[in-house]
C-alpha cells in the first residue's frame, strides 16, 4: 500500500489503499484452491488414481479460469451502466461467500460424487467474481489518478495478486505446522477457506466507504453513459481491434509469463523435483518478497518511458530464458536428479499409448507412462517394434511389460532420488532464479492495468478492458498448469 512519502496525497491514498486490500483478499480466496490443488485431489475425487484425480484436481482449478471472461462481461456491463463502487462490493462477496462455503464442504467419501460436482460450483462462482474484479478496480483507481501517473497509481493495484498469493502461502503454513499434518488432513485444510468470513467483512467495510469515480459520475451528470457497453465495445470494429490488440499484443503473453513465474514455480518445486511443501513455500515466499517491489518500479517507469517498451522486454526475456531457468532450478534444488538425468535416460515403446486424464490407465504402456509421469521421470517415446506391449529402458536396462516393484527398483539402483535432499538445495541459487521468474512477472504485469485503461474511452472501459484481460490470464495463463500436468515429464522438464 502507498507510504506516507509515496508522493500521493491522503484522499488518492485511501482510494488505492481500499481497492488494493480488497483485491488482495479476493485473490487470497482465488489462490486457496490453486495452492491447495494437490492435497485437494484425495479429498473430492474418486479414488483409486492418484495421477488422474491430481489432474481432475488441475481441471477443477481451470474451471475458475475458464468463466472469468464471462464474469468479464457480466461484471464490465454493469460496472459501465451502474458505477464502479457498487460493482466490485457484488464480487468481493460472491468471491469471500464462495470460497467460505469450501470449508464446510463435504468430502467424497461422505457425499460422494457430489462433492466434486459442487466444488466445481463454488469454482464457477469464484471464477465469474475475479472477472469483474480486476476490471473494476483498475479502472477505479486510474480514474482517480492525475495525468502523467497512472502507471504508478495502478501499480499498486498489480502487487494485489502476488500479495494475496503470499497471504495464501502463509496461512496455509502457518496451519500445517500448527495443526501437524494428521489434523490439518482430517479438518485443519477448512480453516484458512473459513477465515474468508473475517476478510470478506472487513473488505466490504471498506469499499462502504468509497466514493465512485469522479469519471463515472461526470458522465453519469452529462447524460453520456453507454446504453450498450457490449455492443460499443465488441460489435464495432473501431473499439473491437484494440480489444484483439490488447488480447493477443498484451494480456495473452503476461498471463503465461505470469503464472509460470508465480505458480508452476511452486508446482514444478514441489511435483517434480519432489521438494518437501515447508521448504517450497518459503522459497517462493522469499521470492515474492524480493520481487513485488518491482511492480511499483516499472508502473512508474511505465509512466516515463512507456508501457509497451517495459511489457515487450519482460515477454523477450521470459520467452528466451524460461528453459535454462528451470533447468537451473533441478540443478539447485534436486542435484540427485539432474545427476541422474545425465546419465540415466528413459525410453517408452508400446502400443496402445493413451493419456488418460479422467479414468484409470489400462494398458501396459498407459500404466508405464502414468508411473514415470507420476514419479516426474524424464523419457523419451520411441517407436513401437510388436515385441511387447510395452518396453521400457533405464540407462540400458530393458523392462518389458509394466510391473510397478520391478521399475521402482530398476530406478533406485540407477541413483534415482525419491525426493529432494534438503541438504544440497542451493538456497541462495534457487531464490535468485525464482526472483528473476518473479522480476519477469512485475515487468509484464506492472504498467499493464494502465495499459489497458488507457486503450479505450472511460463509457466502455470496464467493459473493454475486463474480457481480453481475463481470456488473457485467465485461458491462456490459468490452464498453463492443466497442459503443464497433463503431458509427460520429459516435456515439462528438459533433459
Amino acid at each position: 500500500m502507498p507510504s506516507p512519502d509515496s508522493g500521493i496525497d491522503a484522499a488518492h491514498r485511501r482510494v488505492i489503499f481500499a481497492s488494493s486490500l480488497g483485491t488482495v483478499f479476493e485473490w487470497y480466496d482465488f489462490y486457496l484452491y490453486g495452492t491447495l490443488a494437490v492435497f485437494f485431489s484425495s479429498l473430492f475425487f474418486p479414488p483409486g488414481n492418484d495421477t488422474a484425480a491430481f489432474l481432475a484436481s488441475l481441471a477443477t482449478f481451470g474451471a475458475g479460469f475458464a468463466v472469468r471472461p464471462l464474469g468479464a462481461l457480466l461484471f464490465g456491463r454493469i460496472g459501465d451502466l451502474v458505477g464502479r463502487k457498487y460493482t466490485f462490493l457484488i464480487t468481493i462477496v460472491i468471491m469471500g461467500l464462495s470460497t467460505a462455503l469450501v470449508g464446510v464442504l463435504p468430502k467424497y467419501a461422505q457425499i460422494g460424487i457430489w462433492a466434486p460436482i459442487l466444488l466445481v460450483t463454488l469454482r464457477l462462482a469464484q471464477g465469474l467474481a475475479l472477472g469483474g474484479e480486476y476490471g473494476g478496480a483498475a479502472t477505479y483507481v486510474a480514474e482517480h489518478a492525475p495525468h502523467g501517473r497512472r502507471g504508478y497509481y495502478t501499480s499498486w493495484i498489480q502487487t494485489t495478486a502476488t500479495l494475496g498469493f503470499f497471504l495464501s502461502l502463509a496461512v496455509i503454513l502457518g496451519c500445517r505446522l500448527g495443526f501437524g499434518e494428521e489434523v490439518f488432513s482430517a479438518w485443519g485444510w477448512r480453516v484458512p477457506f473459513l477465515l474468508s468470513v473475517v476478510l470478506l467483512g472487513v473488505s466490504v467495510y471498506i469499499r462502504l466507504k468509497l466514493q465512485e469515480s469522479p469519471v463515472f459520475l461526470e458522465m453519469k451528470d452529462a447524460g453520456t453513459l453507454s446504453r450498450a457497453p457490449l455492443t460499443e465495445s465488441f460489435g464495432r470494429w473501431g473499439n473491437a481491434k484494440f480489444v484483439l490488440l490488447a488480447l493477443f499484443g498484451a494480456t495473452a503473453g503476461q498471463g503465461v509469463v505470469w503464472y509460470t513465474g508465480q505458480f508452476y514455480a511452486l508446482f514444478f518445486l514441489q511435483n517434480t523435483l519432489k521438494l518437501d511443501f515447508q521448504m517450497s513455500y518459503l522459497l517462493v515466499a522469499a521470492a515474492l518478497l524480493t520481487g513485488t517491489p518491482f511492480f511499483i518500479v516499472f508502473g512508474r517507469l511505465s509512466d516515463r518511458i512507456g508501457r509497451k517498451r517495459i511489457m515487450v522486454a519482460g515477454c523477450l526475456l521470459a520467452a528466451l530464458t524460461f528453459i535454462p531457468i528451470f533447468k537451473g532450478l533441478t540443478s539447485s534444488v534436486n542435484p540427485a536428479l539432474a545427476e541422474f538425468e545425465s546419465r540415466a535416460s528413459v525410453t517408452v515403446a508400446g502400443q496402445d499409448c493413451r493419456f488418460h486424464i479422467f479414468s484409470k490407465p489400462r494398458t501396459p504402456c498407459d500404466q508405464a507412462r502414468d508411473f514415470l509421469t507420476k514419479s516426474g521421470v524424464s523419457y523419451v517415446r520411441e517407436p513401437y517394434d510388436g515385441s511387447h506391449d510395452v518396453v521400457t529402458t533405464v540407462a540400458g536396462v530393458q523392462l518389458t511389460g509394466f510391473d510397478e516393484a520391478a521399475y521402482r527398483s530398476t530406478l533406485t539402483s540407477n541413483g534415482y532420488p525419491t525426493a529432494a535432499d534438503p541438504a544440497r538445495v542451493n538456497l541462495p541459487v534457487t531464490v535468485l532464479l525464482l526472483t528473476i521468474l518473479m522480476i519477469y512477472v512485475t515487468m509484464v504485469y506492472g504498467p499493464i492495468a494502465a495499459f489497458l485503461v488507457e486503450l479505450f474511452p472511460s463509457r466502455i472501459r470496464y467493459s473493454s478492458m475486463s474480457l481480453p484481460y481475463h481470456i488473457g490470464n485467465g485461458w491462456f495463463g490459468g490452464f498453463l498448469l492443466g497442459v503443464a500436468g497433463e503431458v509427460p515429464a520429459s516435456v515439462r522438464r528438459p533433459p
